[in-house]
């Protein structure tokens, strides 16, 4: 099927190495969707997070095996995500090590400190499509933007472990197998993370801080709001380290202290940017709709590689901000009471003149290349939920999954991609 030019460019970005940082200090690149780090020490090993499952973490143990012999000493969590905590009991074997985590590390890999329930049936369904989880690689699956696509699968978000120690707000300075190391807290991606500062190497651990790509702002499988200010102050703080060598939890190391100040500088503009424009756009009364469509970075950062949109969305960052910041109601009141998705399809479908005039509208908008338009056509159908027009809406659930899996060719933003060909794959499997 078609595939973005730039993301066909991703296998050969994200092949399997162990990438050697500093004489004591390797990265298992490639492996899987996020990366592992090893610290060897006088008497012991330590690692910085423990990769998405127990497949990748056992075959990135074996090649750590081959580097040294000390025993996991010390595990470092920079944040809750399961990509990040799964492979933790691969790593500890029979060692007991010490797992250290923030203070606000929680066992719901949102971080969210609540005891309530949360809708996690329609949070696993929408996580299985935002990461593909079912596809085909490579001709459907190329990978996560981030992350390489053909990696183990053995053990998904199973190999957790539970911290045996948390780390305060305060941060602490850590002397471990003769590694002095200073933990610090720097909320970005999540309200837990914290970062990992190896000072007589200047190596800096920043977990999901910073990757190669825009930032993960919102993500589509759902989550709380991400503060964006916060996440940018972050940046601000990680340039303040003068890092010579900046390990990411995501994509490959960065090994140039200028490069490193330059790339970072880019990331925290491009969040400040995005929140300007936006707040400025609320303030001047536009809707979320209006901003979503007009909200861009510069030239100057957009055509960053570092920048580009390959996980996060700009447009879904901007409405996640006026939701995280006022709330759904965008200001129109229109939208304080609109009709349902049956009764808007009944009258949108009375108004062209019926079903089969909506669908040549569609057929002709799809001609035109019109993807998006075709779909929201489409939909007025898909949602007339009456059970007199079964075999109308039939039909308009299989042009609805050709027309995601046309729109799925041309996304750069890998999570759009995935997320609409698992959703057409969804609705051939109910036919």
């Amino acid at each position: 099927m078609q595939t973005h030019p730039e993301l066909l460019k991703h296998p050969a970005y994200f092949s399997k190495e162990i990438v050697q940082l500093a004489d004591n200090v390797y990265q298992a690149f490639g492996f899987a969707a996020s990366n592992v780090y090893m610290i060897i020490g006088d008497t012991g090993v330590i690692i910085i997070d423990t990769s998405e499952s127990i497949g990748a973490a056992e075959n990135i143990l074996a090649e750590f095996r081959q580097i040294t012999d000390l025993p996991v000493d010390t595990i470092i969590y920079t944040h809750s995500h399961r990509d990040h905590v799964s492979g933790a009991s691969v790593f500890a074997e029979a060692d007991n090590p010490d797992i250290l985590a923030s203070t606000r590390y929680s066992d719901d890999f949102l971080a969210v400190a609540s005891k309530h329930p949360i809708p996690a049936k329609a949070m696993q369904a929408r996580t299985k499509r935002q990461f593909g989880i079912g596809l085909n690689y490579p001709e459907e699956f190329i990978g996560i933007g981030v992350g390489p696509g053909d990696r183990p699968m053995k053990g998904l978000g199973q190999g957790n472990l539970p911290p045996t120690r948390k780390i305060g707000d305060e941060g602490e300075e850590l002397s471990i197998c003769g590694i002095d190391l200073k933990l610090v807290r720097a909320p970005g991606e999540t309200p837990d993370h914290i970062v990992v500062w190896y000072p007589d190497k200047k190596i800096l651990f920043c977990g999901d801080n910073f990757y190669r790509s825009f930032p993960n702002l919102y993500a589509i499988r759902g989550t709380v709001y991400r503060d964006f200010d916060t996440w940018a102050d972050t940046i601000d703080l990680l340039i303040e380290f003068n890092a010579e060598v900046l390990a990411p939890g995501h994509t490959k190391a960065l090994t140039d202290a200028g490069e490193i100040k330059s790339v970072l500088s880019d990331y925290r503009d491009a969040i400040r940017h995005v929140v300007t424009e936006t707040r400025e756009g609320m303030n001047a009364g536009y809707t979320i709709d209006q901003l979503a469509h007009s909200v861009k970075l510069p030239e100057n950062l957009a055509s960053k590689p570092h920048l580009r949109e390959y996980y996060g969305r700009i447009d879904w960052s901007v409405r996640a901000y006026c939701v995280g910041t006022l709330g759904w109601f965008d200001g129109n009141p229109t939208s304080l009471g609109t009709l349902s998705p049956r009764d808007e399809a009944e009258r949108f479908i009375a108004l062209i003149g019926g079903v089969d005039a909506l669908f040549r509208a569609t057929e002709e908008a799809h001609d035109k290349g019109d993807l998006q338009w075709a779909l929201q056509l489409i939909d007025r159908i898909v949602f007339l939920d009456d059970d007199n027009k079964q075999e109308e809406i039939n039909k308009a659930k299989a042009v609805k999954a050709k027309l995601l899996k046309e729109l799925a060719g041309q996304q750069i933003n890998c999570t759009a991609r995935h997320y609409c060909l698992t959703y057409a794959k969804e609705m051939e499997a109910e036919d």
